[in-house]
């Protein structure tokens, strides 16, 4: 439970930290920085802080539910800058599989039903922008467009956990699918 509010916190100070960087500068076509990988991400999470360790801060009570789910994390496919290009397959596919041995407690999920959410939509703008074309990854993105038919465009906790054995079902049918054709990643 922990691990993920350091997480967010450290997806949080690396957003705002490109953010700031990128309101100060004016970057051209040829000096504009790679996007940062999922792996600097995680390990500046272990080295961040949460809320809730930090001496006088308040964090949110576990036992109140969130009326909504957190914010797009800035897992796969979202950009921190406009104009970035979606992370590759392989990295987009590895953020759903970290999702693979969370489960949806009560203090945890509503960020655990979002982050699936996150890294499904992440998965979904990776493979539509890769190289070999959208027509490669068939089953996956008609999986996730069924889902997002179903959802309907809410995001929200109450509409995820309604949804939730879709979402789960969506994530673990794209994750054997992708495992039964590994050179489509790789």
């Amino acid at each position: 439970m922990f691990g993920y509010r350091v997480r967010g916190a450290a997806v949080a100070a690396v957003f705002l930290a490109g953010f700031a960087v990128s309101c100060d500068a004016e970057l051209g076509a040829s000096d504009a920085p790679p996007a940062a990988s999922s792996a600097a991400a995680a390990a500046s999470a272990a080295a961040t802080p949460s809320v809730s360790s930090v001496p006088g801060s308040a964090a949110p009570s576990p036992a109140a539910p969130s009326p909504a789910a957190p914010p797009a994390s800035g897992g796969p496919g979202a950009s921190a800058l406009p104009g970035t290009p979606p992370e590759k397959v392989r990295d987009a596919f590895a953020g759903l599989q970290a999702t693979l041995n969370d489960a949806c407690t009560p203090s945890e999920c509503a960020y655990f039903l979002g982050r699936v959410y996150d890294e499904l939509r992440g998965l979904d703008a990776a493979m539509k922008a890769d190289p070999k074309g959208p027509g490669h990854f068939p089953e996956p993105i008609a999986l996730i467009a069924k889902l997002d038919a179903e959802l309907g465009g809410d995001r929200s906790f109450n509409n995820l956990k309604a949804h939730q054995t879709l979402l789960i079902g969506t994530r673990d049918k794209i994750n054997t699918w992708m495992q039964g054709h590994p050179d489509d990643y790789r």
